[in-house]
Order: C-alpha cells, then structure tokens, then sequence
C-alpha cells in the first residue's frame, strides 16, 4: 500500500489524484491476473501483522480518540472510532476468512450449448479500481483492502480525518502484507491528505475509477451520491426494525429485541424501531421496558406504549424515520402483522428487518413482502454484517437494486462478462 500527501509529492490535490488514479489502474490490470496464491499469501501476512502490531495499533488509536473527545464527538462516533484488542483480533480474522474463502474471479458458470454449436457462459471478473471513502472505523482500512485484494481489484482508500492515526498504522501491515507476495505496492493506496478536496476529486476520477463506495454518516452518503459522476454502491442509512408478532416465542422476542438495540448503538444494523403486536404487548414491553431503561436506552413509544410503559416520551412522526445510532429506541404497538409491514414500507431505509414469530405461514409471508435488503426470521438486525454472513468481511451494506445488494463482499465486488467457446464455429 502506498501512502502519500500531495505536499510530500509537490502537487495539488487535482493533480496528486490523477497520479493515484493513473497507478491504480495499472495496478488493476496486474490484479486482474493475479494468482490465488499470492492474494491468499498477502492476507494472511496481513493478518499476521496487525495482531503483532496490536499494542501499537492501541497506542496510535488513542491519539485519534483523544483528538475527538477534545473536538467533542459523539458517543457513537467515539466508539465506532475505537480500537481494542478484541476489534483488532477480528480485524485478522476477517483477513483470515477472505483468504480462506474461494476466489471468485475467473469462474465460470452457467455454460451451455446453443444450436449453432457455441458454449456459451459467465465469467466472474473484477469491477477494476474502487474508490472507498469512509469515516470512524478505522478496522474499514483492513477489510476493505482485504477484499479488493481477494477479488481482484485495485483499491483507493480515503478514510476518514479523525481516525487519520490508526489507518497509517494499519496501512503499515497492509503494505508489509503486499510486499511479501510480490503483488504491486498501487494495489491499495491511502490518501493521506484530510483535504475535502480529495473526496470531491475521487468521486469524478474518471477514467481511473470504476466504482465509489462510501461508509459513513447520511450526510456523506448524501453528499457522495449527489456530487458522483461514477458508479456508487451504497446505502443512506439504517433504520432497522424488529417486529414480535402475537406468536412469537416471548422469551426468544425478549433477548432478540435486547440484543438488537443494545448490543451495539452506533452501527447501521442496530434496530431503532420496535414493532409490537396489540396481543403481546401487555407481557412483553415491561419486561423489555425495564432491561432497556436499566440500560440506560431512551424510550420513545406510540400511545398505546405509552400506556404500558408509563413516563416515556411520546414518539413523534420523524422518530419513525431516524437513524438514531445512539442509546434511544422508538416503539410502536401494532394491530397485526399486516400494519408491521406497512410500517417498515413506509418508514424503513431497506436495510435490515427481522421478524420474532412461531408461525412458519407468517415467516414465510414478512420473507417475501418486506423490501429490505436484509430479512431475518427470529435472529438479531445485528447478524447483517458480511463477517456474520460468512463473506469474510464486508464493505459495506448495500440496500441498492443493482448489481450489489446488502453486505458486500467478494462477490459484489466482481461483475460477470459473457464468454463464447468455439471451434472454429462461423453464423450461418
């Protein structure tokens, strides 16, 4: 991975993005054809590196922390933004599963004879430069080069200013990981400068970028797919919902529900909306009610919750449309399973759902209706992530309709090309 600044290059952020630009799609045509083994070979040194440099990752991280409680950042920034052991040893992980898991690029599939005598199938091929501007989590650095690198891509990575520490330190093992496979040192390439500029200049890089991916806040998101003049994979934000139907398993309702909200409050899958069955409300929202508040969650509820869980604030119409990646939740009791429905087609952003309920008819009916890029039976939102799914890693999620949809892995980020064999065969 090469790092470097447009000061220590002596250009302007224009020109500094077009020499990135111009690198990458050199280094792309050399990852087209790279063998298994080396990319394999390279994540696992990768792998390796960031778990030796855990204390220094730590130690790196915690300048980037300090620097943002001095700038006054938000709970769920600072946690998104924070690196522990824990997060560092899933880091590896990640880089060991995408190793671990089958290289897409070159397969072919779905060959078939046609009368004229040709096969003709698919070949899974990489998208060629990704461009990735993201914010907070500097563990995106790691698995975001991880599974450009599997699939065959190169990769700009842009994060983002408050984790500026932590990503140079994982850039490090990175790079270490690059060289120890003989793989081109352009396949990964940070952009070091926190210059605004560069975002803007990236996102129009054409003709060496293929496809932007940005992971961060909605206004990011808002800014990146509005000013784009490529491709963007994407998704604007996460209001997740988590419905307890009147047959549901109460106490599989209860830890689901918990786990959903609480495990994690500044992540895109965390469920921020409640939705009750009218039948089942009476028994299940104190006990929740109670873990929530002991928890230290806000509750914001309809009027029928507000009569089961006294002293609450009422929620309000753009409660039901917020992201809130915080300790508060919203809640609403609602008639049946139908009215659940309605409620996520009007208020979702498509990203995750889940359903709680022992009715196989009804399961089957919330897989097929809701619109999301997601749809859990019984599970936590908290399961939508490409580690969770097997991917290894993730990009990010996708609540798009092409192309890519939820978390995007190895596969999203390959398309297919049509390819004809023949045998000296002539149209007729």
């Amino acid at each position: 991975m090469k790092t470097a600044s447009p000061q220590s290059a002596g250009l302007d952020i224009r020109q500094y993005m077009q020499d990135v630009g111009v690198r990458a799609r050199r280094a792309a045509v050399r990852m087209s054809r790279a063998e298994t083994a080396a990319k394999d070979v390279a994540l696992l040194a990768m792998a390796a590196g960031v778990e030796q440099a855990r204390d220094r990752l730590i130690e790196e991280n915690k300048k980037d922390l300090d620097a943002a409680r001095h700038d006054g950042l938000d709970a769920a920034s600072l946690d998104r933004l924070t690196l522990n052991a824990e997060r560092i040893s899933g880091m590896a992980e990640g880089l060991r599963q995408i190793a671990a898991l089958p290289d897409p690029v070159g397969e072919i599939t779905e060959l078939k004879y046609r009368p004229s005598g040709i096969q003709v199938g698919h070949m899974r091929v990489p998208l060629g430069v990704i461009g990735i501007i993201y914010e907070s989590r500097p563990n995106v650095t790691a698995d975001a080069a991880g599974l450009c690198l599997k699939s065959g891509n190169a990769s700009i990575l842009r994060g983002g200013s408050e984790a500026i520490h932590s990503n140079k330190a994982i850039a490090v093992c990175i790079q270490a990981g690059l060289k120890s496979a003989g793989l081109p040192e352009d396949a990964v390439q940070m952009v070091e400068t926190t210059d605004r500029a560069a975002v803007g200049e990236l996102i129009t890089l054409k003709p060496y970028v293929d496809v932007i991916i940005p992971r961060g806040g909605k206004s990011l998101i808002e800014r990146i797919s509005a000013e784009a003049t490529l491709p963007v994979i994407k998704h604007l934000h996460g209001v997740c919902h988590v419905y307890i139907d009147d047959k549901a398993d109460l106490d599989k309702a209860v830890k689901i529900a918990f786990n959903a909200k609480t495990h994690r409050y500044g992540v895109c899958n965390a469920m921020e909306t409640l939705l009750v069955a009218r039948g089942v409300a009476d028994r299940v929202l104190p006990v929740l009610g109670k873990m929530y508040q002991d928890k230290g969650v806000e509750l914001r509820g309809c009027a029928a919750t507000q009569k089961i869980l006294s002293g609450i604030k009422a929620a309000t119409e753009e409660d039901w449309r917020t992201e809130y990646l915080a300790p508060i939740l919203s809640i609403r009791v609602v008639e049946d399973m139908d009215a659940a429905i309605e409620h996520i087609a009007k208020y979702g952003s498509q990203h995750t759902d889940s359903i709680v309920t022992e009715d196989l008819t009804r399961a089957r009916r919330f897989l097929r209706e809701v619109d999301s890029s997601s749809v859990m039976v019984n599970a936590s939102t908290r399961f939508a992530d490409g580690f969770e799914y097997g991917l290894g890693a993730e990009i990010g999620i996708s609540t798009d309709k092409l192309h890519a949809r939820g978390p995007v892995g190895l596969e999203g980020l390959t398309s297919v090309k049509f390819i004809v064999l023949g045998d000296g065969h002539v149209r007729k």
